[in-house]
């Protein structure tokens, strides 16, 4: 493996990203705890909740984890009530998903917290600036997720 040059490498950047995340997350982690769940739950609740009626294959390209990652999860969720898994209307084969009202009610309460987080950090910006911020989240994001891209999003 060839040397690093430790002068390239954006540490601070990186520990900056290594706290924020740590603190966007902790609010959901403490609602998630009291319900035995996890982080891999609320990224199921949520992109069911963003997107009802996806199939489970989109959802793990989505989320890139394997089918075995996802079925115990998953499992918990509908047994818990929070997702309906339902056949397709034109092929029963697929499988779709969808948030039950408890499943609506759970997103929100777990993204709440982090919109008032991201609002109280972008409240001080200008609207170039948060522009900015938002450019540089998708420059970061990539595009391997298979989400479509949003209305605002410009390639």
């Amino acid at each position: 493996m060839p040397a690093v040059d430790e002068s390239k490498i954006d540490f601070e950047t990186i520990e900056l990203f290594f706290f924020a995340y740590r603190d966007f997350v902790s609010d959901p982690d403490a609602i998630l705890s009291n319900i035995d769940m996890g982080r891999a739950h609320h990224r199921v609740v949520y992109f069911v909740c963003r997107q009802p009626g996806m199939m489970v294959t989109d959802l793990l390209d989505t989320l890139q984890i394997t089918k075995q990652s996802l079925a115990r999860v998953l499992k918990q969720l509908i047994d818990s009530g929070y997702i309906r898994q339902m056949a397709g209307a034109k092929d029963r084969r697929q499988r779709r998903l969808y948030p039950t009202l408890a499943g609506r009610e759970l997103a929100l309460a777990l993204s709440e917290p982090q919109s008032r987080r991201i609002c109280s950090a972008l409240q001080d910006l200008t609207a170039e600036q948060k522009d900015g911020v938002l450019s540089f989240l998708r420059a970061m994001r990539g595009r391997r997720e298979g989400l479509p891209a949003s209305e605002q999003e410009v390639d």
